[in-house]
C-alpha cells in the first residue's frame, strides 16, 4: 500500500518529457479524447513505450481509458486535474510568517 499522496503521484508522472507530452496533447484532443495509436502517430513513440507511458498516467489518476470495440481510447480526466490545480493554488498569496529566528 503506498502512503504517497494523489498530488503526489499525479505530479510525478507528469515529471517525465514523454508523459508531459502526452498529457498535453490529450489536453488538446478535450474530452472526445484520442486513440492510442493516434498518440503514437502524433509523437512518435514505439507502442511499447507508449504504453508504459499511458499507464503511468492511468495509474496516476490522470487519464482515462475506454474501450471502444478493438479501439482503446484516452481521455484527461479534467475533474482530477481540477482537484491538483486546486491543491495547488489553495494557499495563493496566504503570505507566510517569517519565525523569530529567521529574521536574523
Amino acid at each position: 500500500m503506498s502512503t504517497t499522496s494523489p498530488h503526489a503521484r499525479a505530479l510525478a508522472a507528469l515529471g517525465h518529457d514523454a508523459r508531459l507530452s502526452i498529457f498535453r496533447l490529450l489536453v488538446k484532443a478535450g474530452e472526445p479524447g484520442l486513440r492510442v495509436g493516434d498518440i503514437g502517430e502524433h509523437l512518435g513513440l514505439a507502442p511499447s513505450t507508449l504504453a508504459h507511458h499511458l499507464s503511468t498516467l492511468v495509474d496516476a489518476g490522470l487519464v482515462l481509458q475506454e474501450k471502444q470495440g478493438r479501439e482503446v481510447f484516452n481521455r484527461v480526466d479534467f475533474p482530477a486535474v481540477s482537484r491538483v490545480v486546486t491543491f495547488l493554488t489553495a494557499e495563493c498569496c496566504a503570505g507566510v510568517p517569517l519565525r523569530r529566528d529567521d529574521a536574523a
